[in-house]
């Protein structure tokens, strides 16, 4: 009797070690603690232009009085009007090479790397005035990236890559996209991989916190990785609810007493 009572007592501080708390699932909460990096006391910081890096694609259109003068300049995607967006960016847009640089029709080798597409504009812009222009052309440029692709891995709804067409994304909206996280999933400390001219670097975000609205994170960049860490009590197998957890808890008993019953009795 002394071992059943013992093993009820070690099953039950299992049981309350594998139920996920309730605080760990709910997002935007007013916390002290925190494992977001890196969170600015100027929130200007978060609202920072994204700068061109390698392998970005960026979309292009020019216009003027004359639209047939600039034509040689605008893709007309002729070859892939059955494609999808996705595919019409890769084939119409701009890839920004190894070196930095964009190969754009009449104008040649472009460095773009570091640059914001407004500054893009500007340069693009500047560079057809002087050569092939005039101010009376009105020349007026566009310059665009081709959708915000990015990638999600781990406890999410959907892994995988994903296009975004707008300018803008922020870490729920990513997340929203690709299925959300379930309750096994770790809210508290979501990974973003970004891409640096030096390298990767590992940034950490605690969604389950209110502060994370403003991490210089919270907005994702094109091509991050985003990684969802699963929780302990998904390796341990226990139950996602203490409702599940107790279930498992109490078939474990079941076989337990039946098999100490007939050990018994032989």
């Amino acid at each position: 009797m002394k071992r059943i009572k013992l093993l009820i007592i070690i099953l039950s501080c299992i049981l309350v070690s594998s139920c996920i708390p309730h605080k760990d699932t709910i997002y935007l909460q007013n916390k002290a603690d925190s494992t977001n990096d890196s969170i600015p006391y100027n929130l200007s910081e978060i609202q920072k232009p994204y700068r061109i890096q390698v392998n970005d694609i960026l979309n292009i259109r020019v216009k003027a009085l004359d639209q047939e003068t600039v034509s040689i300049l605008n893709p007309t995607g002729e070859d892939n009007l059955n494609a999808g967006s996705a595919e019409r960016a890769y084939f119409d847009g701009f890839t920004v090479d190894v070196h930095g640089n964009i190969r754009v029709p009449t104008l040649g080798y472009i460095n773009v790397l570091g640059f914001t597409t407004e500054e893009i504009e500007k340069k693009i812009e500047q560079q057809l005035l002087e050569e092939q222009f005039k101010e009376t052309a009105n020349i007026f440029v566009t310059v665009k990236l081709a959708g915000l692709r990015y990638t999600a891995n781990g406890e999410v709804g959907a892994p995988g890559s994903k296009v975004l067409f707008t300018e803008r994304v922020n870490i729920f909206e990513a997340i929203a996209n690709v299925g959300e996280i379930p309750i096994t999933g770790n809210k508290k400390d979501v990974l973003i991989i970004r891409q640096y001219p030096q390298g990767q670097q590992i940034h950490h975000l605690d969604l389950t916190d209110l502060k994370v609205m403003q991490s210089p994170y919270y907005y994702i960049q094109p091509n991050d990785i985003i990684y969802v860490k699963p929780l302990k009590q998904k390796s341990i197998g226990t139950g996602e609810t203490a409702i599940s957890s107790i279930s498992a808890i109490a078939s474990i008993l079941s076989l337990l007493t039946t098999g100490i019953l007939l050990y018994s009795r032989l």
